[in-house]
Formats: structure tokens, C-alpha cells, sequence
């Protein structure tokens, strides 16, 4: 019986918490973030920025990765998490890049169709 209570109490304190949590809002991405484009865990750091200079009522976004402009920013939220996704270029050709807010962190991905790579990097607003 004991089990029991304890069981009804942790689903109640779990139920409390996914009504309270905070709404995910997309202006937590505004800002200039510290992007690490280290080519391998173990190699020194190699820092560039990401700049969000607006967020849009239509999940789009607008601003700078490495220097360049992005175009075709989206927002998702639908999923619990704020995803992102957006393409730059440069004369190699188009870089698709997707990230996830974790935190106070972006974790993300760059796949170069021009330079045939696909890497991982990370940010932290400044």
C-alpha cells in the first residue's frame, strides 16, 4: 500500500510540473552565440558567432552564421524542445545547418553539399 501512495505521489508531482513549465519562446534565440566549430572533440576550439537579429510571428528568423546571411530560418517548438533549422553559403555552395536548444546551449549540425562534410558544433549565447 505503501508503494502505492508513493507511486500516486510521484505522478502527481510529475503532473504538477509538465503543467507549470515554462512556455518555450522562441526569443531565447535572439542574441549572439558562441559557435564551437572544433573539427574533433579533442582539437582546440575554433570560434565563430552566430547572430539572431529577429524572430518572426511565422517561425522564421533572421540573421548571421559564420558571417553570412541566413535564409530559410524555421522555428519548430511542436516537440518539446526549440529546433531550428537554416541555409548559408559561401562559393563552395549551400550549408544546411539544424540545431536544438538544450538549455542555454545550441547543439547543431552543418552538412556542406559543396565541401562534402557534415559537422557537429555547439553555442552559448554571449
Amino acid at each position: 500500500m505503501r508503494y502505492l501512495i508513493i507511486l500516486i505521489f510521484i505522478t502527481f508531482v510529475a503532473m504538477v510540473q509538465a503543467e507549470t513549465a515554462a512556455p518555450l519562446q522562441p526569443t531565447q534565440l535572439l542574441g549572439t552565440w558562441q559557435v564551437d566549430l572544433r573539427p574533433t572533440p579533442d582539437a582546440k576550439p575554433y570560434f565563430q558567432q552566430f547572430v539572431v537579429t529577429k524572430v518572426n510571428s511565422d517561425n522564421s528568423f533572421e540573421g548571421t552564421f559564420y558571417g553570412a546571411p541566413i535564409a530559410q530560418a524555421r522555428i519548430n517548438k511542436d516537440w518539446g524542445a526549440i529546433r531550428i533549422a537554416f541555409v548559408t553559403a559561401d562559393q563552395s555552395g549551400p550549408y544546411n545547418h539544424s540545431a536544438v536548444l538544450q538549455g542555454t546551449t545550441l547543439e547543431g549540425l552543418t552538412n556542406s553539399t559543396g565541401r562534402d562534410f557534415l559537422s557537429y558544433w555547439s553555442a552559448v549565447k554571449q
